[in-house]
């Protein structure tokens, strides 16, 4: 991908969708199979998809990453003590379900990757967020997290792994339905996307240490990373300031609404 413009297109797509509960893996699969757009073949994009959410991450959860790296370097040393020294650790074990499912069945999630998936997928998940914010009970902090509820969170993001799904929709839902809060299952979603989108960012620049990549690519790559960046960090501070105060039910409406209109065209064409 060498336009700019391009690039800065799909940061800013990728930013956006990546961190609502909405599926930027969805959105880019129907994108291109019914609007003949397409971003997945591109080294930038790849590049971008990872590292400008990585970076959007770290500069919001500065803090908070700081805080688990101390904890764990203190747990480390002496051996678990207290809660804030527990949750870096219920991250790494929820982060290793999906970390596995990647590695070994990748062909099989591969095989997934249709357009009526995706369909399917937005109208379940979509039903799935109306109903665990009917029946759930927010009675736990993410500090009293149980190492069988990280668990159990982390077997519920393999799910994401089939297209339509969305990362952050169904670990919030997952927390949810473990007693969390909406912003404090959002908030341990967007701490326990930190090691898998950098597991992931490490696997394309290794994959990047022998290209040669031109100079207007390396351009584009950079506005890419930066706006994917820039709106990811705004994203994700709306989001948790709006899941203080509102349900999951606006994205449910539009995962009906994205999976009608889908339907329809892809019935039509």
């Amino acid at each position: 991908m060498s336009n700019l413009a391009d690039a800065a297109v799909l940061g800013a797509l990728q930013g956006l969708t990546e961190f609502l509960p909405i599926s930027s893996s969805g959105h880019l699969l129907l994108a291109h199979q019914i609007l003949g757009f397409s971003a997945s073949d591109s080294l930038t994009f790849d590049v971008m998809l990872h590292l400008g959410t990585l970076l959007a991450l770290i500069a919001y959860f500065w803090r908070d990453l700081g805080m688990l790296i101390t904890n764990f370097m203190a747990s480390f040393r002496a051996g678990i003590k207290t809660a804030e020294q527990k949750l870096p650790w219920i991250i790494i074990l929820a982060a290793i379900p999906a970390a596995i499912a990647g590695a070994f069945f990748e062909s099989f999630f591969k095989s997934l990757r249709s357009p009526w998936m995706v369909v399917v997928t937005f109208a379940v998940f979509g039903v799935i967020f109306l109903v665990v914010e009917r029946i759930r009970q927010a009675n736990t902090s993410i500090n009293t997290l149980t190492w069988k509820t990280g668990l159990g969170i982390g077997l519920a993001q393999v799910l994401a792994l089939v297209p339509g799904v969305s990362r952050s929709g169904i670990t919030i839902v997952a927390g949810m339905w473990a007693g969390l809060s909406r912003a404090q299952a959002a908030r341990f979603t967007f701490l326990l996307s930190v090691p898998v989108v950098a597991g992931a960012a490490a696997k394309k620049l290794l994959d990047l240490r022998s290209a040669v990549i031109p100079s207007a690519e390396l351009a584009a790559m950079l506005i890419g990373v930066l706006t994917a960046a820039v709106v990811g960090y705004l994203v994700v501070h709306w989001l948790l300031r709006f899941l203080a105060n509102h349900r999951l039910d606006l994205f449910a409406y539009y995962r009906f609404l994205i999976a009608a209109i889908a339907a329809f065209l892809l019935l039509t064409r």
